[in-house]
């Protein structure tokens, strides 16, 4: 059994490198080459299992949130904490953004863009990579606990399966 969910991982993660490698390039590009990404882990899990499986603590996170259409149904969810989500913020604008600082149109628009743009390349990837359409749904940003976020979130996918696929990207500045 052991050989075989390590098949199936490696599996996963070959349809998954070149999808993390074109968001990472959009990424660099979107953030002027002050940001990559690389792909951490991939693995199946029980649905009742994936806050553990996340590690998501009980702190607030900020959430930016779409929904993945197509041949296979799911969610793209990128997490910060709000240090990391004013950095980013931050070095989109050019300019600081305070961790007390209220977000406006602007901010919550830039942190927008980053899913779209993000989503957008990584679906691309795989659309090309197993000739299946997927693509986004408009992003949503949210600040709220990443534990019940996602525990929401995965409550759609538990009524036709019970069985996710996650994927952990890190961001990395460079």
């Amino acid at each position: 059994i052991a050989n075989a969910l390590t098949s199936v991982r490696t599996a996963w993660e070959l349809i998954f490198a070149p999808a993390i490698e074109n968001a990472s390039s959009a990424m660099s590009a979107w953030t002027n080459g002050e940001v990559s990404l690389a792909l951490d882990e991939v693995r199946e899990v029980a649905v009742e299992e994936v806050a553990e499986a996340l590690d998501l603590t009980d702190e607030l996170s900020t959430m930016v949130m779409l929904a993945v259409g197509g041949a296979m149904g799911g969610q793209l969810i990128l997490t910060f904490d709000r240090e990391n989500a004013c950095r980013l913020i931050g070095s989109l604008l050019n300019r600081d953004v305070e961790l007390d600082q209220e977000w406006g149109e602007l901010e919550t628009s830039a942190l927008q863009e980053t899913g779209n743009i993000l989503s957008s390349a990584y679906l691309n990837a795989i659309t090309a990579l197993t000739g299946r359409r997927f693509w986004p749904s408009p992003p949503m940003v949210t600040e709220d606990y990443a534990m019940s976020v996602v525990e929401q979130a995965v409550m759609t996918q538990a009524l036709t399966e019970d069985r996710v696929l996650l994927c952990r990207t890190r961001f990395s500045r460079l």
